[in-house]
């Protein structure tokens, strides 16, 4: 099971996950794919969308994208259309720039309540949860 996903189950009623796009310009589809992981999301194939996305990381093109949304039984119309919607790119361009202004330098990065998670093991995203509740509680 995916750590996020273990650390979600532990603490289904205390923590929630929250996706910003921090699309690269060293990884040429990196903004293409954000844009269709939104167009996807249109259709509630959000999270299974992007899961396919990066396990196809380094294979990325405009078919591999299609490949995808096909697979996924997507109405490509529907699809196609959300992909170019200038919504979504506004979307990206506003969650770059709410990464640079936190200092996000690369992907994944993971915040807890703002602060920096620097041990991404199962016991250090554990210890920084219950830090910071013990916090909300003081």
């Amino acid at each position: 099971m995916p750590l996020l996903e273990q650390v979600l189950k532990r603490n289904p009623k205390t923590v929630k996950l929250f996706f910003k796009n921090f699309p690269l310009p060293m990884h040429k589809f990196s903004r293409k794919a954000a844009l269709a992981a939104l167009a996807a999301e249109k259709q509630g194939k959000f999270w299974e969308f992007h899961d396919k996305l990066f396990a196809s990381f380094n294979t990325l093109n405009d078919q591999k994208i299609n490949d995808i949304a096909k697979e996924l039984g997507l109405n490509m119309e529907q699809f196609k259309r959300d992909e170019s919607d200038p919504a979504n790119e506004r979307a990206v361009v506003r969650d770059l720039q709410e990464g640079q202004q936190v200092g996000v330098r690369g992907t994944p990065t993971i915040f807890i309540d703002g602060i920096l998670l620097k041990n991404r093991s199962p016991q250090g995203f554990q210890e920084m949860i219950d830090s910071q509740l013990h916090q909300q509680k003081n």
